[in-house]
């Protein structure tokens, strides 16, 4: 029972750092647009980001119960080392797409990790497959795409509507349209991504035996979930936040309001259908509707075709993971070991590797080395250097000549010549 108990332990505070780097791996969603129009300074946007996460964490368990007890079969034999695995391949695949900048789905991830270690330990049979199906699968596929029609629609009613007012005073008002909608945004992550991390520690509780089958998450997981991603958050991905604010499309005030609106819209309705979307892949496709809905606008196909080849790959990737350390974990206390250990040397690698090219609150949106605020380029422009043909000739004087004419002498003499005196300027 000890050694249940010291994993179980394990298992807690892993999913706890899962749920850190959910926090700083998705900030993007809720603040990118925010902090890329200028709309707030980048480190107020993810305090205020963090605040709300926390809130959130607290209005709902309707995804914590999917998790639990809809996607894994509990009394199929699940161990908390086969869970540890699990969040171990969510981990490293956050770590990994968060140093290439690319807004990866946490959510697969974290399903990705636990399905191909339930599979590796338990077999296939522990999976429900329509669940799978229905509240993950899908919602992928259609979330996207929802609230990207909805930012087209919501971004062309918005130039519509304000093509005969003042732009500048238009831009002000969006700009406190996004703080709000921003808001709402962050919310809404808590309320849904905050409650992953909940069912997987549920998940474990009843796996050892702590909890019974199908309870709902204790006030203290739901609190400590709550707190761990408000830190992640705080700690600000800003990596995501560069891709998504400036390298899908330029965002202005008006796109970015309408961007925010559509996916705080959908991840709320999603929530509160117990519906486990990612809220990256719809952030994502709300700012590359926004990019379509403005006329003039450019959505940069190639970040695009990146960001969706590694939400193809989130789910398997995790997965082998996932399915490599169950298989480590269950060789007894040294398996469980090894996997920690890998996962701490793996973690370290990863961030010494970031340290080369730092982004952070300073540069977060500089584009090609320059700062640039809603499409604005804020570097000024360079003193043009003389040419380097040598060196510079001496200068050459000027020559004015006056020259006075001699009245004419008497016959048979020379006429007299007086001096042409010369000035030189």
């Amino acid at each position: 029972m000890e050694h249940i108990t010291l994993l179980i332990a394990i298992v807690i505070v892993t999913a706890l750092a899962f749920d850190f780097t959910n926090g700083f791996h998705d900030t993007a969603n809720a603040m990118a647009t925010t902090i890329s129009t200028g709309a707030m300074k980048p480190k107020a946007a993810v305090a205020m980001s963090a605040v709300l996460n926390l809130v959130g964490a607290f209005l709902s368990v309707e995804v914590a119960r999917t998790i639990s007890g809809g996607i894994i079969d509990e009394s199929a034999g699940v161990q908390p080392e086969v869970i540890f695995a699990g969040l171990v391949g969510a981990i490293l695949w956050n770590l990994l797409t968060w140093l290439a900048g690319l807004p990866s789905s946490s959510s697969h991830a974290l399903f990705g990790g636990l399905i191909g270690a339930t599979i590796a330990s338990v077999g296939l049979d522990a999976i429900h497959g329509d669940a799978v199906v229905m509240k993950v699968i899908v919602p992928a596929l259609v979330a996207p795409l929802v609230a990207g029609f909805a930012a087209m629609a919501a971004t062309r009613l918005t130039y519509r509507v304000a093509r005969n007012t003042d732009e500048r005073a238009t831009s002000k008002g969006y700009r406190a349209g996004q703080i709000g909608s921003a808001a709402l945004v962050s919310l809404a992550h808590g309320t849904n991504d905050a409650q992953k991390t909940m069912g997987v520690m549920t998940l474990a509780l009843i796996a050892g035996g702590v909890l019974a089958p199908d309870s709902d998450p204790p006030m203290w997981v739901i609190a400590s979930a709550g707190i761990a991603i408000a830190l992640g958050t705080y700690l600000g991905g800003w990596r995501i936040i560069r891709t998504l604010g400036k390298g899908i499309t330029d965002i202005q005030p008006p796109q970015g309001f309408a961007a925010q609106t559509s996916a705080a819209t959908t991840i709320l309705a999603s929530s509160h259908m117990g519906f486990a979307l990612s809220t990256t892949q719809v952030c994502s496709g709300a700012v590359m509707g926004c990019g379509l809905g403005r006329k003039g606008g450019v959505v940069h196909w190639s970040t695009a075709r990146r960001m969706v080849v590694a939400w193809g790959l989130t789910l398997p990737a995790a997965g082998i993971i996932g399915a490599l350390g169950a298989l480590l974990a269950e060789q007894g206390t040294w398996g469980v070991g090894a996997v920690l250990a890998l996962l701490i040397a793996g973690s370290i690698a990863i961030y010494v590797r970031s340290r080369k090219e730092p982004v952070d609150h300073s540069n977060v949106n500089d584009v090609n080395g320059v700062n640039d605020v809603n499409g604005v380029n804020d570097a000024q422009p360079a003193e043009a250097a003389p040419a380097e043909s040598g060196p510079e000739p001496a200068p050459v004087p000027l020559q004015v000549t006056i020259t006075r004419t001699a009245p004419a002498g008497r016959a048979g003499e020379e006429p007299s010549v007086p001096d042409q005196p010369t000035t030189t300027v």
